[in-house]
């Protein structure tokens, strides 16, 4: 079924041609027509399977039947969305399939100057990507009012609250028209988000694609059982094969990202790390230079790598597996995007096989196992860290005791460990 059938405008089917896109993907076969009809949507969709598409479309769409004549443009559509990288593919995704439509968008988050951002609201778009602080704080300084909002758009809910940003969401909330059209973008549907979503839009149609079987379907997994100390070791031997041109590797902290790039380096592969200690500046550098694949191993942890989105990237490497069985999910599917090749590799040590145990629960797949690597799992019981014994040792303190030395442990963990 091509995107004409869905009853889009010919300005925007010129550019989604010239965009190199022929045939809509589920959510957007499912998303389109519904955003389109005026009515609230709540979707379930994880990055990677057309979601920006199924709502940037009809937005546009809706908006250029309805534009108005006024001198200056109004803040008619506003999306919210977690990460500061999210926010730019989006809005690269706006003024991609916008290019012919003479409606004018922007992108405002934090980490840098201001004033150019500012100065683009000043000068009056239709349509604004924000991440919430950034945006809270523009409306505070007078920079922006919310009362114009025609179309709400909520994306990656899910990460919302996983970073701390729900009182942040309520607050732009409140500060909308009662009457608007809402759409609400959630890779899961847990008790907490559907509350959330209660609360945003209002008798909404439900659209919903499976992420685990798209990502069954579509991504070459494999997972790679290592000793902890030889992981740096098996991803060098990994990348000794020229057919891996370019790769992103995730570990789960900061800290592990820098060391992992450190190592890489000086073995003369050519890497850099994306995460929130960086600079915007240094991040969107980073990314810019992987994809012109100048760069080519991009370290990332999970909250920066929301919204990175480079055309025929196949390889994706758990230099650490996740301990939340969702965020496999999201980290495989920077790879195998429309329809694209994906290779997903997984080095699991012997403290993360109950992670690697509720990932297979989720996507319902034993993801197979490569034997002949030459850093095969030895320790398969390892000594716990002190730390995690010490409850044991501590089991006659009494409580407040207890808890005193349980601050002071936390305390001191968090010198020591960047996340």
């Amino acid at each position: 079924m091509p995107f004409k059938s869905l009853n889009i405008i010919e300005p925007i089917l010129k550019a989604l041609h010239e965009e190199g896109y022929t045939t809509p993907t589920p959510i957007q076969m499912q998303a389109i027509p519904i955003v389109l009809q005026g009515k609230d949507l709540l979707g379930c969709a994880q990055t990677g399977t057309g979601k920006t598409a199924a709502f940037a479309v009809p937005i546009l769409q809706l908006l250029l039947a309805t534009k108005t004549n006024d001198k200056k443009r109004k803040v008619r559509s506003l999306i919210i969305t977690p990460t500061r990288e999210l926010a730019i593919q989006i809005g690269e995704s706006f003024k991609a399939y916008g290019r012919h439509t003479g409606l004018k968008c922007t992108v405002i988050f934090g980490g840098v100057n201001q004033n150019p951002q500012t100065s683009a609201l000043h000068t009056g778009v239709d349509i604004l990507i924000a991440t919430p602080g950034r945006l809270l704080d523009l409306m505070n300084q007078g920079h922006l009012t919310l009362q114009d909002v025609e179309i709400f758009v909520l994306d990656e809910a899910d990460r919302m609250l996983d970073m701390g940003f729900i009182h942040d969401v309520k607050r732009i909330i409140n500060a909308l028209p009662k009457k608007r059209q809402s759409l609400f973008f959630s890779a899961t549907m847990q008790p907490e988000i559907i509350k959330l979503a209660g609360t945003i839009v209002h008798n909404p149609a439900k659209v919903s694609v499976t992420p685990n079987s798209l990502t069954v379907d579509i991504i070459k997994q494999s997972v790679y059982f290592v000793d902890k100390g030889n992981k740096n070791a098996l991803l060098l031997e990994l990348l000794r094969d020229e057919v891996i041109k370019t790769a992103l590797v995730f570990t789960r902290t900061k800290h592990g990202a820098d060391k992992v790039v450190r190592i890489l380096l000086k073995n003369h592969v050519k890497a850099e790390a994306i995460h929130g200690n960086k600079a915007q500046n240094a991040r969107q550098k980073a990314l810019s230079n992987f994809k012109a694949q100048t760069t080519r191993v991009l370290v990332a942890t999970d909250i920066a790598a929301r919204g990175i989105d480079v055309d025929d990237m196949e390889f994706v490497i758990n230099f650490e597996i996740p301990n939340i069985p969702e965020t496999y999910v999201h980290r495989i599917g920077r790879t195998g995007r429309a329809g694209a090749k994906g290779t997903a590799f997984s080095f699991c040590d012997a403290e993360e096989k109950e992670y690697l145990q509720d990932i297979e629960k989720l996507i319902a797949k034993k993801i197979p196992v490569v034997d002949n690597h030459p850093f095969p799992l030895i320790d398969h019981n390892p000594v716990k860290a002190p730390r995690q014994q010490q409850g044991r040792r501590n089991s006659g303190l009494t409580r407040s005791k207890l808890s005193e030395n349980n601050k002071k442990k936390r305390w001191i963990s968090n010198q020591k460990t960047s996340w």
